[in-house]
């Protein structure tokens, strides 16, 4: 079969591997028809990931095929078509019965991981019964692809840690695809204001065409004054960091409210300073999480019913053959205009 490979810092390419075969019981084999990239496989391809290492298939994310089911599988069969979880979930551990899949002692993210993931012809999948999710007939499965990863991280990481709620104030910083997943499903718990900061032009387009009250370039340094300006010198509520990186942390903090919540949704590679020295004393809380994906079932819903419409954050398709190109794109996101790549087998 076709992979996507990890092959050396900075080099991706597609090559000839052999097709994955059962090995445990509770394995699924699936046939991709679906796929896209994550900024967390660009993470891998710069050598950011020490658990990910060369050699690997890379893809966390896609819809596809039930090819082959180990002999324990009960929940799927032959033929059905599935959206599989970022993250496997064996569903007996101590921490799947709390609710934290992405410690799975036997799963967690292992996808393009430290197993081969969904960036290939065929993938297997662990815990197949508790990993993956029936799609009905019909369904608009390039929009499920966005369900694997970047909604379920959105609203877990970033919405329900920040604790969004009617008529509180909620402020993004990072309009990339899970940024703006997180905005999507923020919504669904009724803010008074939606606040966006990015540095790219298009993101914020987008971002006030999805549902954005207001939307700022912090690039002139002004951003914290902007927030307090409409929030009565407050700040906002919930502060969802979805960047990653210090400076965007460093800003969240200047921008949360007394009693408020700053929730950590972006991929840390360096350490942060936090100002303890002015924050002391303000009752705010600070989450981090690893997505779970128990919101999944609840997102897969929204999506059938037309609630949420996933497929907005789709800007680019690519053929499975164009793998390459399309993490060329991916990669250089805001000379493209891209936010999600799909990829179709």
């Amino acid at each position: 079969m076709k992979a996507l490979v990890y092959k050396a810092i900075g080099d991706v390419k597609l090559e000839e591997r052999p097709k994955p075969r059962i090995t445990q019981p509770t394995d699924a084999i699936i046939k991709l028809t679906k796929s896209t990239i994550c900024g967390t496989d660009l993470h891998i391809a710069k050598g950011d990931v020490a658990t990910c290492i060369p050699g690997r298939i890379l893809g966390h994310e896609g819809v596809g095929i039930v090819d082959e089911l180990g002999g324990s599988v009960k929940g799927f069969k032959k033929g059905e078509h599935v959206l599989i979880s970022c993250i496997c979930s064996c569903a007996t551990c101590e921490y799947c019965r709390r609710g934290m899949y992405s410690h799975c002692k036997t799963g967690g993210w292992v996808l393009g991981n430290t197993i081969d993931g969904t960036q290939a012809e065929y993938v297997r999948i662990p815990h197949a019964d508790s990993s993956l999710y029936p799609i009905p007939e019909g369904a608009d499965e390039a929009a499920l692809v966005m369900l694997s990863d970047i909604f379920p991280t959105g609203l877990e990481c970033g919405v329900l840690n920040g604790k969004v709620e009617p008529g509180s104030t909620v402020v993004i910083v990072g309009a990339g695809p899970v940024g703006l997943a997180a905005m999507i499903t923020a919504q669904l718990y009724s803010p008074s204001m939606i606040i966006m900061i990015d540095t790219d032009q298009n993101r914020l387009k987008v971002a006030h065409e999805l549902g954005a009250h207001h939307t700022v370039d912090p690039t002139n340094g002004k951003a914290e004054e902007f927030v307090k300006g409409v929030t009565d010198g407050k700040g906002c509520d919930t502060v969802i960091e979805a960047v990653g990186v210090p400076a965007s942390f460093e800003l969240c903090q200047n921008l949360v409210a007394p009693g408020g919540v700053i929730a950590n949704v972006g991929v840390h590679g360096t350490k942060v300073d936090l100002h303890l020295e002015s924050l002391w004393a303000q009752n705010i809380s600070i989450t981090t999480r690893l997505v779970d994906t128990v919101t999944t079932p609840m997102l897969l819903k929204l999506a059938l019913s037309g609630k949420i419409d996933p497929s907005k954050l789709i800007t680019h398709k690519f053929k499975f053959e164009d793998m390459e190109s399309a993490y060329s794109t991916f990669g250089a996101a805001s000379k493209h205009e891209a936010l999600k790549v799909l990829i179709e087998f």
